[in-house]
């Protein structure tokens, strides 16, 4: 009779322990960013003045206040009453996802929560482009197209808002690093089919561009 008590407790123990495993699982580790800083910064004529794309790196991490200002700045929500963002969209249809490829892993923003989902707990830096810095760098933007939140046109009219959003995201990058003393490049030289797929992305979702941010290497 013991033996069979302690048989069953080991058993649903057992099952307890697996459940849990599997809810643990299950969940995506996520990152509540800091609030966005909404003063401060260089005037924007300065900023215009320093714009510049650069291609050597430190591989420091960027700290999570200049990461949230960052990712804020590029895509965030600027009018929480109508949901609205700091880079315009046609028919406001925001179809434009940015995931960021981190040391630790592969993250999504979500802005509604100012917050990062991780997809992946693999460094997939160097998927993001064929350069070498890209492997280097702390922070690679990943710009994703989703065509299904565009309900009309063609897939040439798809892509052309799809570019058109995605540079408008990417100038806001460029002019926040110029800010923040921060180096940055727009790049198009990427494995797209290799990236979509490590990446799980839907047919209807297309890498546009990438973009690599971190501190400037001091040049010898």
């Amino acid at each position: 009779m013991i033996k069979k008590i302690l048989f069953l407790a080991l058993y649903f123990l057992i099952i307890f322990t697996l459940i849990k495993a599997q809810e643990t699982g299950s969940k995506p580790k996520e990152i509540k960013l800091p609030s966005p800083r909404l003063d401060g910064g260089r005037p924007l004529m300065d900023c215009l003045k320093n714009r510049q794309s650069q291609r050597e790196f430190k591989p420091d991490p960027l700290p999570p206040q200049v990461l949230s200002d960052l990712l804020w700045a590029a895509y965030g929500i600027n009018r929480p009453e109508s949901g609205k963002r700091t880079a315009p969209s046609a028919v406001n249809w925001q179809n434009i996802d940015l995931y960021v490829a981190l040391p630790d892993g592969l993250y999504l923003y979500e802005p509604k929560e100012h917050k990062l989902i991780q997809l992946l707990e693999e460094d997939i830096r160097s998927l993001t482009g064929t350069q070498e810095f890209v492997k280097i760098a702390p922070l690679n933007l990943v710009y994703v197209a989703d065509f299904a939140k565009i309900p009309r046109g063609t897939d040439e009219d798809k892509r052309f808002y799809s570019a058109a959003h995605t540079g408008f995201i990417s100038q806001n990058v460029y002019l926040y690093c110029a800010s923040e003393g921060l180096a940055t490049v727009v790049r198009a030289l990427i494995n797209r089919e290799e990236l979509a797929k490590k990446m799980g992305l839907r047919p209807e979702q297309h890498i546009i561009l990438a973009q690599t941010v971190g501190y400037p290497k001091k040049k010898d």
